[in-house]
């Protein structure tokens, strides 16, 4: 250790100065890894071309405000004004996203602490104190009065020199990990729009569906007093009443089902809503476009750049954790180096509080450290494997995140080419269908064919006609996975 006999001015002067010199940081500069990923991405047959392109951010920022507004208020392209005020109440209410908020505030302040560290600390002190000494302890004079007292009121600062970037990485990680928190929120906040999206297209999906199977009661209901009358004329036997019957059975059943499945999703959606417990218990949530007008609103691009996952809030959020371990391991290898730190003190001491404030009552000093570890049974060292070791896991986790958000671009856009294909040819056999059933009528009408033709005939149709709904839901569902694994929208 080192004493300086500089003095005080000298010494502020030092401090202030120290604070805008930078750092001369160990440890290796953060550097983007270098991943081979597509250029694009096509809506088509083929998902992806095979052009080798940078994952970057920084393409995107030619994007103007209005264009991004857009583009995070994707599903305002729904045209659906309910489901835009439902959307805005779960982003103001829905707890889960309270909570991301509440850990960004908390990174702040660690972030903030961080900071500080960088800067000097300065104190002020104010000491009053009494004592007594023994006065047979033999160290008071002759006559010596044994009470004492001491008043002393000052200013003390201290700063640690970053001579090696110790604070400066530190500082890095701290604020890159504010980032990562805040681009966490922002994963938060884009699974509650695509859950609250999905889960109102299911709304209206039941209400399709239960709206089809009241119908399907109806006509269930007219067939069997149809069928009472006939058996009472004689014109049929027991077994075609009794199948009408079961039917009609049947028919409350799935009616019951779609009201249980409506309420259960109603609930759902009261949750993600943020909604109190007692509005959980009895929901009223609003009901806009129908599922049909929804379906109609979809348009795909024939080609998206695959610049626009560089938007995704968890991609943001995994870099940012890898740039907060690259600096943890320059902040580790600072452990090898010397540390320097400058104190300095200025005040006044004096045993009468009168003459605290005069001249003579003056005092100060100043000092410095520099301390360089020598021998720390390897404690530093390991220190930058660990550093190193999160580094790797870190940059692990960076790929497989990328490599996991192709894929579900790949998986949404083959789930969505899919389900619209499947709603085509449920139509077709819905057309189909409709005509089967004319004709099984015709055929029990004029005695050809069983009444069994006929109710065979219906259930084929219905399960048919609920399938052309829950393709179009499933279909909606897999637009909004696309919009989700892209960050966002798209500009057509």
């Amino acid at each position: 250790m080192m004493r300086s006999t500089i003095t005080p001015r000298a010494m502020v002067v030092a401090m202030m100065g120290a604070t805008l010199l930078s750092a001369c940081a160990v440890g290796p500069d953060y550097k983007r890894p270098d991943l081979d990923v597509p250029n694009s991405i096509v809506t088509k047959s083929s998902h992806v071309d095979s052009s080798k392109s940078a994952l970057d951010p920084a393409k995107n920022a030619a994007t103007t405000k209005a264009e991004a507004v857009q583009l995070l208020s994707w599903w305002k392209s729904f045209n659906d004004p309910v489901l835009n005020q439902l959307l805005d109440e779960a982003l103001a209410k829905n707890q889960d996203l309270q909570i991301a908020i509440a850990r960004i505030d908390d990174a702040k302040a660690t972030a903030g602490i961080a900071l500080s560290n960088r800067f000097p600390s300065v104190d002020a002190n104010l000491v009053a104190t009494r004592s007594r000494t023994s006065e047979n302890s033999g160290k008071l004079p002759a006559g010596a009065v044994p009470f004492a007292k001491d008043f002393q009121f000052g200013l003390s600062a201290a700063y640690e020199v970053d001579l090696f970037g110790k604070l400066s990485r530190a500082d890095e990680a701290a604020r890159a990990r504010l980032l990562s928190q805040e681009a966490s929120r922002g994963v938060v906040q884009t699974s509650l729009i695509a859950n609250v999206a999905q889960t109102y297209f299911s709304l209206r999906a039941f209400d399709a569906q239960l709206s089809l199977a009241e119908v399907s009661l109806k006509t269930r209901q007219e067939n069997v007093r149809l069928q009472q009358k006939r058996y009472a004329a004689g014109s049929i036997g027991e077994a075609d009443l009794r199948l009408a019957e079961a039917e009609l059975a049947a028919s409350e059943i799935t009616v019951a089902q779609a009201k249980l499945g409506l309420s259960n999703v109603e609930s759902s959606l009261a949750l993600l809503l943020g909604r109190s417990s007692k509005a959980i218990l009895k929901t009223d949530i609003a009901r806009g476009a129908s599922i049909d007008a929804l379906y109609q609103q979809v348009q795909m691009p024939s080609e998206l750049p695959s610049d626009l996952l560089a938007r995704r809030p968890d991609l943001i959020a995994v870099e940012q954790n890898l740039i907060a371990a690259n600096a943890d391991v320059g902040q580790a290898k600072s452990a090898y180096f010397p540390s320097l730190k400058l104190t300095t003190g200025l005040g006044r001491e004096s045993r009468d509080l009168s003459d605290l404030f005069s001249p003579s009552s003056l005092l100060w000093n100043v000092g410095s450290s520099l301390v360089q570890p020598i021998f720390r049974a390897g404690a530093v060292g390991s220190l930058v494997e660990g550093a190193e070791a999160r580094k790797r896991i870190a940059l692990g986790q960076y790929v497989q995140s990328v490599q996991g958000a192709f894929k579900d671009v790949h998986d949404a856009l083959a789930t969505s080419e899919t389900n619209q294909e499947i709603e085509a040819a449920s139509q077709r056999r819905v057309s189909a269908l409709k005509d089967a059933l004319r004709l099984a009528e015709l055929r029990y009408q004029n005695g050809y064919s069983s009444y069994l033709e006929v109710l065979n005939a219906q259930r084929d149709l219905m399960a048919a006609e609920t399938a052309v709904i829950d393709a179009k839901r499933a279909h909606l569902a897999a637009i909004v996975n696309v919009y989700k694994a892209v960050g966002g929208g798209w500009k057509m």
